[in-house]
């Protein structure tokens, strides 16, 4: 009997999902780990992971197509099968038809328990995708990242050469990643000013992912009653110890918000009330630190998960992080990953920002807003110095968190970050 795979949930939120690729063609055979397709789900773009070995016989839902969870995307012959006859018989059917699964984004899930998502119907008609632009044909503008563009600068790689994959066809960082060497025979020079790019009127369709992002953060904003609590850190010594520890660990480094995690982390042992989702009529209180940290990505947002923070070490903090923000950045965040987080830092202090307030993830109840480190008047020992101060504002669900409880929390990651040996012993 043919292996008819569906489209699986891949995050808990998923109710449908787009085939942005397919990595196998009719006729091509498929083993076990195989890759056979990317999905973009309503949190990242993730890999199809081919579970049985078989051939493809017919591919369902075509490139650029969404399909809802259980909806059928491609028909695979097993060993033995005629695949002409397989394709025949699969020849009309519907990307809504119900069908066993037999692949997954994740190696650990079985068939089973892919199958047990629900089928639904899905329009005939694929979503439109955008054309790739017109990349410097007849004098048009390349659209392009400016992160691609700096990437094409230094590897000398002519962007006349690459068609765009992100939004209106825009050249982004994993085009100019493919692309083939000899793109590179008109070199683009590092040193001239990059182009101006021309403004003009255009409707850009929404990702799953900035759907997703949307709807969340008016339901968050609308539902959750926030307040925001702000409080200044002198961050001198935590400074000072972070550049002696980089000088023993190099070429290996530790980042601000690795001592930042170690320290919500440690704080949040310290006042669990932070810790908390609201449930109706009940406060849950969580055992562990499951702490998101936000990480931009040219598609938006993502939130990966460092599980447990509470009992890892600053080494295992930062190496853990670095990890997840790799994985988020080439879109192979699995949805383990993503998910569980019982309170979120976004910092956006890298690009100056002196303070900023956050929109809570729920079903957390608090997120910190974590500005940058700047040289500011304080008061040392009686009289005015420089120091480097660094603001924290909290944003928390008062259904959950009293205004007493956010502040007596801020107050102790201030202790933590102005006094960091505590949080390392």
């Amino acid at each position: 009997m043919p292996l008819e795979i569906t489209m699986p949930k891949l995050s808990d939120t998923m109710t449908d999902g787009t085939l942005v690729k397919w990595h196998k063609k009719e006729n091509d055979a498929v083993k076990p780990g195989d890759i056979i397709a990317e999905v973009e789900t309503d949190k990242a773009t993730q890999e199809l992971e081919a579970f049985e070995p078989g051939t493809v016989a017919k591919i369902v839902a075509a490139e650029g197509q969404k399909v809802t969870v259980g909806g059928l995307i491609v028909v695979l012959a097993k060993p033995g099968e005629k695949v002409a006859d397989v394709a025949k018989a699969a020849t009309g059917r519907s990307s809504g038809a119900p069908a066993t699964a037999a692949a997954s984004s994740q190696k650990g899930d079985t068939p089973e328990a892919a199958a047990a998502a629900p089928a639904g119907q899905v329009s005939a008609a694929p979503v439109p995708v955008a054309a790739p632009a017109s990349h410097g044909q007849g004098g048009a503008p390349i659209r392009v990242s400016p992160l691609a563009r700096k990437m094409a600068a230094e590897k000398g790689i002519n962007l006349a050469g690459i068609t765009g994959s992100g939004p209106d066809g825009r050249i982004v960082k994993r085009d100019v990643l493919a692309a083939p060497a000899g793109s590179a025979s008109v070199s683009v020079s590092a040193t001239a000013p990059a182009p101006t790019e021309v403004l003009e009127t255009k409707t850009i369709p929404l990702s799953n992912m900035r759907q997703t992002i949307a709807r969340r953060l008016l339901e968050a904003k609308q539902s959750i009653p926030h307040f925001y609590v702000s409080i200044d850190v002198q961050m001198d010594n935590l400074l000072a110890l972070r550049k002696a520890a980089n000088e023993q660990l190099a070429p290996a480094k530790l980042t601000v918000t690795d001592f930042i995690t170690r320290a919500v982390a440690v704080a949040v042992t310290q006042i669990p009330a932070i810790n908390a989702s609201f449930g109706g009529t009940q406060i849950v209180r969580h055992g562990s630190v499951h702490v998101g940290i936000a990480v931009a990505i040219e598609e938006g947002l993502v939130v990966p998960v460092l599980k447990d923070a509470q009992t890892k070490n600053l080494r295992q903090i930062s190496g853990e992080i670095k990890q997840l923000a790799e994985l988020a950045r080439s879109r192979k965040l699995k949805a383990d990953q993503m998910t569980g987080s019982t309170i979120t830092i976004s910092n956006l202090g890298m690009y100056g920002i002196k303070e900023f307030t956050a929109i809570i993830n729920p079903p957390e109840a608090a997120i910190l807003a974590i500005g940058g480190t700047q040289a500011r008047p304080v008061v040392k020992n009686g009289a005015l110095a420089v120091g480097q101060v660094m603001t924290v504002t909290l944003s928390a669900d008062h259904r959950v968190v009293d205004g007493a409880t956010g502040a007596e929390f801020l107050s102790k990651l201030k202790a933590l970050l102005e006094n960091p040996m505590m949080m390392l012993i």
